[in-house]
């Protein structure tokens, strides 16, 4: 079977999309999603997501990592659909979608979405790092010149260790660069590898470093190796809320492929 997909990429962090509301899509076929992702042999990509149909809102959308893997939330992914959904004439300057952890309410604005995240009650505050849950689990750890961190040896050792095992965790590396700026790298599981950038990452950064005192500012800018990301939200009596991820989605070329490996 012949179909169109769809690159975007939201600061680096890259995807695939397709329109799956005939629901022709193999949802099944993790191998077939592995290989599309394939920087290789595929398409090449951080992730794959499908729009699909929604009897509630405008669309609803399913995530895969590149391991062809369904997966929990994702703020860039979810960032870039909103701006195929546009291109697709399905919306127009803001929507509301549904995904695996609910409903997302978000605009758009040539290619700047800003996407609301779900709410956090719980931060756990470690020794060494700080735990939460912002759509994907997100371990956070603050160190100093992240720039010559070893992020993939590091990261993957976290995402497998003790307590996270094999359901395993995102891991971030955060470097502060003034009250409301911060550096981030992240090792993301399913990629298992760095990512240019990571939309849930940056957003539990942000709770975090104000959940440490690190900030007392409620809009906190995130550097990524792929761009820049605006993470804003409330808080009262640690909990987080009207929180909301923003940065450019960007398309980057539309194609077809056919299924004839797998």
């Amino acid at each position: 079977m012949k179909f169109t997909f769809y690159k975007y990429q939201g600061t680096g962090n890259d995807f695939i999309l397709i329109d799956n509301r005939q629901e022709k899509f193999d949802k099944n076929n993790v191998k077939f999603i592995a290989h599309l992702c394939d920087q290789k042999f595929g398409i090449g990509a951080d992730g794959l997501l499908l729009l699909e149909k929604s009897s509630a809102v405008d669309f609803k959308m399913v995530y895969y990592n590149a391991d062809g893997n369904e997966s929990t939330m994702c703020g860039n992914g979810g960032r870039c659909i909103v701006a195929f959904a546009k291109k697709l004439g399905i919306i127009s300057d803001k929507t509301t979608f549904e995904a695996i952890d609910g409903l997302h309410y978000a605009t758009i604005n040539e290619d700047i979405v800003s996407l609301q995240m779900i709410d956090v009650d719980t931060i756990s505050k470690h020794d060494t790092y700080l735990f939460l849950d912002t759509g994907s689990p997100h371990h956070v750890a603050f160190i100093d010149n992240v720039k010559s961190f070893d992020v993939k040896t590091k990261g993957k050792e976290i995402r497998y260790g003790k307590p996270y095992f094999e359901e395993g965790t995102n891991v971030n590396f955060v470097e502060q660069t003034a009250n409301d700026s911060f550096k981030v790298r992240t090792y993301e599981r399913g990629v298992e590898d760095e990512t240019l950038s990571c939309g849930t990452g940056v957003t539990a950064v942000a709770l975090a470093a104000f959940k440490a005192g690190l900030t007392t500012n409620t809009n906190v800018k995130l550097e990524t190796l792929g761009g820049m990301l605006e993470v804003s939200f409330n808080t009262k009596s640690n909990h987080f809320n009207s929180i909301f991820l923003k940065g450019p989605a960007t398309f980057v070329f539309e194609g077809k492929i056919e299924n004839t490996c797998y």
